[in-house]
C-alpha cells in the first residue's frame, strides 16, 4: 500500500467511497450521495498547506482517502482544521486509516497548525480508537446533534 498526495483523477474513486458511507452509515451527516462535478467545490479546498488530502492506494486501486478541511469559515478559526478518513468498505480494518492519518498528520506538522479536531459520530470505536492512537482527546460530546436515519446521533 502507498499513501500519497491526491489529486484530481482520484476525485470519482473518492466520491464512490464516500457515497457508501452517505447512503449506508450515520459516519458523515451528508444525506444526498454526491457526484464527481458535484464535489468539485470541496475538492477546490485543498491548497496543499492546511488543507491536504492524501490517498491510499494499491495496485492502482484507490483504498482510501484522509484529509484535512476548514474546521469552520470565520477567519480566525485559520490555524485549526477538521480531518477526516474513509475507507473502502470491503477494506476497513486494515491498517489503511491508520497508514493515511499517518500520511496526513505528518504533512501536517510543517504548516502554521494549531489544532486538528476530528468529528466522530457515536457509535463508532474503531474510528475513537484510531484517533486515540494518534493521540486525540475527547474535548466534547454534542448530545442529539444530527438527525439521519429517522434518529438522532451524538457526536464527540
Amino acid at each position: 500500500m502507498n499513501c500519497r498526495p491526491a489529486t484530481i483523477d482520484d476525485l470519482p474513486a473518492l466520491v464512490d467511497i464516500y457515497n457508501h458511507y452517505v447512503e449506508q452509515s450515520h459516519c458523515t451527516f451528508d444525506l444526498t450521495p454526491f457526484t464527481a462535478d458535484g464535489r468539485r467545490s470541496w475538492w477546490q479546498e485543498f491548497d496543499g498547506q492546511r488543507r491536504q488530502c492524501w490517498v491510499a492506494e494499491e495496485e492502482d486501486q484507490i483504498l482510501g482517502y484522509a484529509c484535512s478541511t476548514r474546521l469552520k469559515t470565520k477567519p480566525a478559526y485559520d490555524t485549526s482544521v477538521e480531518v477526516s478518513v474513509y475507507a473502502q468498505v470491503a477494506r476497513t480494518g486494515q491498517g489503511i486509516g491508520e497508514a493515511l492519518y499517518r500520511a496526513l498528520l505528518n504533512a501536517l506538522a510543517d504548516q502554521d497548525l494549531h489544532r486538528a479536531y476530528a468529528l466522530i459520530a457515536l457509535p463508532n470505536e474503531a474510528s475513537l480508537k484510531l484517533h486515540e492512537r494518534f493521540g486525540f482527546q475527547r474535548v466534547a460530546h454534542l448530545h442529539e446533534v444530527g438527525h439521519k436515519f429517522q434518529r438522532y446521533w451524538d457526536v464527540v
